[in-house]
């Protein structure tokens, strides 16, 4: 295994000048989107997925009522649709293509089709060396953060995440930024031919997710990048990512999700998580339940794997919350690093900067060749530009509009906490609009403590829960008084920010819109931010 980036000496500039014998022994204190994928699912889904297009307009014209109070947008990542009306037709083309593909929604757990492309590609995922990243919850802020480290090292990067907030060229940045929407459509024209050869070879085309992995492949190979940051789509083993050796692999906290194709306990759910860790590689455990971990460890011993752990060799020292994000001293590898601001919210989020932190230094070798910590400055300068879109994500202000990704009850219990340790709201509102496969019960029961009322609605997908039934469910949880139905998710929003307005402008009354990325992802252009 090669523990270094391609060019030239990987330590050179990168470390504080410590002496080997003065490097900490690597201890540490005990710490803790989906990719909202895969399920059953039939070919005639991609109508669904064409009438969410025409939805998706509708609701990109916006509300003039709900942009009212707009807080002014930070530096946005999330690209909005492209200005010059030939391109935006040709990238609609695009889409339109991808989505009459098998959608995420639909699996058939097999690697044959990507290996079969990447061949015929010429194996452009062998070009770079790439950290590897799966678990349940975190999997994109962890991302995130990873790849503001490797570019504060002046290494090219190339990050593929899912599912997207708002656009489909999201999910393939290059250098910390979405590809153009020319460059993405430039991407899908070049492979389709090669594209057309496996669909013609194989029993069933590739779908709309092995594609798009396939582009990101590609992309990286012709940017070309000196490390990808790759995130699953779901699960791990036979996740179509998983043609990639990472010389790195992170495991983020495992619990329960897509039980019906992953497993139902932790430790059955690792096992398939597990199948990213690779041959003489190092993985990077978050905190796991038991059995989960157990799986792992036995997986990392099978294939000669390097471990770190968080809460062993790595971890959270220290937190405090601080104004637009928290002050940490965390833990690595190669010994501490104090000071360091994250312009995240929550606890998790933490946590989820220990495993990239200890990720990166596993990529430079930090534990197994050497011991010297990173430079402090740049790591502090990394953490400090972190964006994490749809996370914790304040959008408005009188009242106060977060935007959260939550999606399974881990992930809500998460959100929960950092709601009350971060704003101190006197009355929340919820607008949930979760999919329909999804443990909705257990999500409503985190967020119940908090929400002071709730009103229910639903997506412009198939995968959203019907209204009826999501209304039924959160009655049996908050009581009908606390409940209120709205089916237009833009309607939801003004009736919970009106909820919240009558609380008064000094109430500390707020919002929270959470269950699914796409909800999120639709609320975002209902309230502005494109």
């Amino acid at each position: 295994m090669s523990d270094h980036p391609p060019n030239g000496d990987p330590t050179s500039g990168l470390f504080d000048d410590f002496p080997d014998d003065d490097a900490a022994d690597a201890a540490a204190a005990a710490a803790y989107d989906d990719a909202d994928t895969y399920d059953s699912g039939d070919a005639d889904e991609a109508s669904d997925d064409e009438r969410r297009e025409a939805d998706m307009a509708v609701i990109e014209a916006g509300s003039r009522t709900l942009r009212a109070g707009i807080s002014p947008a930070a530096e946005d990542d999330v690209p909005a649709r492209p200005a010059d009306p030939e391109t935006d037709r040709a990238l609609r083309a695009v889409e339109e293509e991808l989505l009459g593909r098998w959608p995420e929604t639909k699996l058939e757990p097999s690697l044959d089709r990507m290996t079969a492309l990447m061949d015929v590609l010429g194996e452009p995922q062998r070009a770079y060396p790439a950290i590897h990243i799966t678990g349940t919850n975190g999997k994109t802020s962890t991302a995130r953060m990873i790849e503001r480290l490797l570019l504060g090292f002046d290494l090219r990067t190339g990050r593929y995440t899912s599912p997207h907030v708002q656009s489909v060229t999201e999910r393939i940045s290059l250098d910390g930024a979405p590809i153009s929407a020319e460059r993405f459509i430039e991407t899908y024209r070049d492979i389709q031919p090669f594209v057309g050869l496996v669909d013609d070879a194989q029993p069933h085309r590739l779908s709309f997710f092995e594609v798009l992995t396939g582009m990101a492949y590609a992309a990286f190979a012709d940017a070309p990048v000196d490390v990808a940051v790759v995130e699953v789509g779901m699960g791990g083993g036979w996740d179509a990512t998983n043609v990639v050796d990472g010389q790195v692999a992170v495991v983020t906290p495992i619990s329960l999700d897509h039980t019906d194709r992953l497993g139902s306990t932790p430790g059955e759910i690792a096992v398939e998580k597990g199948g990213v860790i690779k041959k003489d590689a190092t993985a990077v455990f978050a905190q796991q339940p038991a059995d989960a971990a157990q799986v792992l460890l036995k997986r990392a011993v099978d294939v000669d794997a390097t471990v770190a752990r968080e809460g062993m060799e790595f971890g959270v020292v220290h937190r405090e919350v601080a104004v637009g994000g928290q002050l940490l001293t965390l833990r690595g590898l190669g010994g501490e690093y104090d000071q360091i601001f994250l312009p995240l919210h929550g606890e998790y989020q933490a946590h989820n900067a220990s495993v990239a932190l200890a990720a990166v230094e596993a990529f430079f070798g930090i534990g197994s060749v050497h011991s010297r910590p990173l430079d402090m400055d740049t790591v502090r300068t990394a953490f400090a530009s972190v964006t994490s879109p749809g996370r914790l994500e304040v959008v408005r202000r009188s009242p106060t509009v977060v935007l959260d990704a939550a999606h399974n009850p881990a992930g809500a219990q998460a959100t929960a906490a950092a709601i009350g340790e971060v704003f101190g709201f006197t009355h929340l509102v919820g607008v949930v609009g979760p999919s329909g496969d999804k443990d909705v019960r257990g999500l409503l029961e985190a967020f119940e403590p908090v929400f002071a009322e709730i009103v229910v609605t639903r997506n412009s997908t198939h995968r959203a829960m019907d209204v009826d039934a999501l209304a039924a469910l959160a009655v049996e949880v908050f009581g009908d008084e606390r409940v209120q139905v709205e089916p237009r998710l833009d309607d939801a929003l003004e009736a919970a920010i009106t909820l919240a307005e009558d609380e008064g402008e000094y109430s500390g009354a707020g919002v929270l819109v959470t269950g699914s990325v796409i909800t999120v992802g639709e609320a975002r252009l209902l309230l502005g931010r494109k």
